[in-house]
């Protein structure tokens, strides 16, 4: 199991765009993906503007998979627009 954390980095002005798309477009869009199993969205307690997803996959296929489809490509401008950084965290899930 893989499980990926991106931690976010949103423009102060477009925090509840942000959290909107994740909601209605992006997390609906790669819970169709194969090997998908769930998505988080988590707000750091002590900045409004920083953001942590987190979601898994059933494995590293599934997630390459997932990150090099059309549908996924399509959605990141729209996300990209929404934030001045992001780091990526990757992790295998052994229990």
């Amino acid at each position: 199991m893989i499980e990926r954390h991106i931690t976010f980095n949103v423009h102060p002005d477009r925090t509840a765009e942000f959290e909107r798309f994740i909601f209605d477009q992006y997390g609906p869009t790669m819970a169709k993906s194969p090997g998908f199993m769930k998505i988080d969205l988590l707000r750091e307690a002590d900045s409004l503007t920083r953001y942590q997803m987190v979601f898994r996959f059933e494995d590293a296929d599934d997630a390459a998979g997932w990150r090099t489809s059309e549908v996924h490509q399509a959605l990141q401008p729209g996300l990209t627009a929404l934030h001045s950084g992001m780091e990526i965290q990757g992790y295998e899930v052994i229990g």
